[in-house]
């Protein structure tokens, strides 16, 4: 008999996701508007505080998309980005027909290197055009170095475009994470720390960019009692059915932070016992990581491969690190500054099943698995 699949991250529902759906159902709410979408843009800004805007979008995607528009930035500029990431923090880099320049990680947080980044923005001016933005990524949760990055941005006047995508519940001194960018976005697909099944949001400190953002995802329509439109629009906002999943998960959100940090402690506990075995935690005090994805990094690729293959014949999911977006096919001719360190960390890195749904089984599982292996 097969055993049954362990997953990386799979949705879990609080139970009172039901309860928000069924209202909007009964009031006919099916539409990118209501009171869930309103409820949950609240409750987002009440659990983010720092005096916080949010606009609920269709995915996190769109929210990058949009963060890059609302930073003016155009054909040919150049925007600075971590290398590794998932492609979603890149492509609207892209959509915007921009120059993506790719920045190396630091072994800390496996974050965007602050050395590296000032090389990028002194390399970008040199040729005459200083970039229009850096979007710095909490990979997995971790937050990224914020007192460094901000220095160097500031010093260059450059804003910050917050991918906090995989770090809903995260923060850097007591201070959330997705509150640190000029513009910062939010990401609630189907397999992060609460889902809306698809969905994002962008947050801002500024109630018109709030506003504008909203405009531009409603198609930019103009107000006039007609459909007349003098920007292009787009599609971005989030459905009030979405938004009401958004709302019963927002209700367990922090038991699902303390949930992925006990499971990302059980690998701590028992790779302790490991040698040459990194698990990724935070660097100091001052980091406080919700470990979306726990993540270890192991002697070599041969033995990350023979491990992940190990697993996968016990029917647990992992999965390598994020390949370096300067390593992709469609983003290797842009300029890359760094030292290697992100290609080691996927050469040898390997994310573990982190879910806070995970069962006590399925535990015992995974650690006779990783037993057993090494």
């Amino acid at each position: 008999m097969e055993k049954s699949k362990i997953w990386l991250s799979s949705p879990h529902m609080g139970g009172n996701e039901q309860k928000y759906i069924n209202e909007a159902f009964d009031k006919n709410w099916i539409a990118p508007l209501g009171p869930n979408v309103n409820g949950f843009e609240r409750d987002l800004e009440k659990y983010l505080k720092e005096d916080v805007f949010v606009a609920a979008l269709s995915s996190g995607t769109a929210a990058l998309h949009l963060g890059l528009m609302l930073l003016d930035v155009k054909k040919d500029d150049f925007v600075i980005c971590q290398s590794m990431t998932f492609s979603a923090s890149a492509n609207p880099i892209l959509y915007q027909n921009a120059i993506p320049v790719f920045i190396d990680s630091e072994m800390d947080t496996w974050n965007m290197c602050p050395t590296a980044l000032k090389e990028a923005i002194e390399s970008c001016i040199a040729k005459g055009k200083k970039p229009k933005a850096i979007i710095a990524v909490h990979l997995y949760g971790m937050p990224y170095k914020i007192d460094e990055i901000r220095a160097v941005a500031d010093a260059f006047q450059i804003p910050i475009l917050e991918d906090s995508a995989e770090a809903l519940g995260s923060s850097y001194n007591d201070q959330k994470c997705g509150t640190f960018g000029d513009i910062s976005v939010l990401s609630f697909n189907g397999n992060k720390i609460i889902t809306t099944s698809g969905g994002g949001a962008l947050v801002t400190k500024n109630k018109t960019v709030k506003d504008k953002t909203v405009f531009f995802a409603t198609q930019s329509r103009d107000n006039a009692p007609h459909y007349q439109h003098s920007e292009v629009g787009y599609n971005y906002r989030m459905s009030n059915i979405c938004a009401g999943i958004g709302r019963g998960q927002m209700e367990v959100l922090d038991a699902h932070v303390e949930l992925r940090r006990k499971m990302n402690q059980f690998y701590v506990n028992f790779f302790s016992k490991i040698n040459d075995v990194l698990v990724l935690q935070e660097p100091s005090g001052k980091f406080y990581s919700n470990h979306w994805l726990s993540a270890i990094v192991l002697k070599s690729y041969n033995q990350r491969e023979a491990l992940r293959l190990a697993l996968e014949i016990e029917n647990i999911e992992s999965r390598p690190l994020w390949k370096p977006m300067h390593l992709q096919p469609i983003f290797e001719k842009y300029p890359f500054f760094g030292n290697g360190t992100s290609e080691d960390l996927f050469e040898r890195g390997l994310c573990l099943p982190s879910g806070s749904n995970l069962s006590l089984d399925e535990r015992n599982r995974i650690e006779v698995a990783l037993d057993a292996f090494f």
